[in-house]
């Protein structure tokens, strides 16, 4: 009897193993990163966007789009907002500079990254720089 209690045991501990791997939903890491490096660590990536909301004054849903999924505050993988295709924009623009005129051998993204022209070479906390200019020549 005292076999079959441990075959038992065995069997069940194997069985409930085999379960928690088949329903372990597997990480494929980020969804929809088209300039950033797919394999960015979340630290960095958490660098980056707390950069733009520095540099633009604003915060993640500026750029995200709402969930549609109870429970959740962002869908960071929808394009649905045009904002975040504006971002994806200007990060080409910057790595672009930053190679062309500072000889940058790193970009956006890439951990320690150098970079000599950044969002808030332009935008210093707001989010429309241009029009932040337009109106104070107004005011004058």
């Amino acid at each position: 009897m005292k076999i079959s209690k441990r075959i038992y045991t065995l069997l069940a501990l194997t069985v409930f193993v085999a379960l928690g791997i088949a329903f372990t939903k597997p990480d494929d890491g980020y969804k929809n990163l088209k300039i950033l490096n797919k394999n960015i660590s979340h630290e960095e990536l958490g660098k980056v966007m707390h950069g733009f909301n520095d540099a633009l004054g604003v915060k993640c849903d500026f750029c995200h789009a709402p969930s549609k999924t109870p429970g959740e505050h962002l869908d960071f993988a929808s394009d649905e907002k045009g904002e975040k295709k504006i971002a994806r924009e200007m990060m080409k623009m910057t790595n672009k500079i930053n190679k062309k005129f500072f000889h940058g051998k790193t970009k956006l993204g890439d951990k320690d990254a150098v970079m000599a022209v950044v969002c808030a070479t332009c935008h210093h906390g707001s989010p429309h720089p241009e029009f932040e200019k337009e109106e104070q020549q107004q005011k004058q």
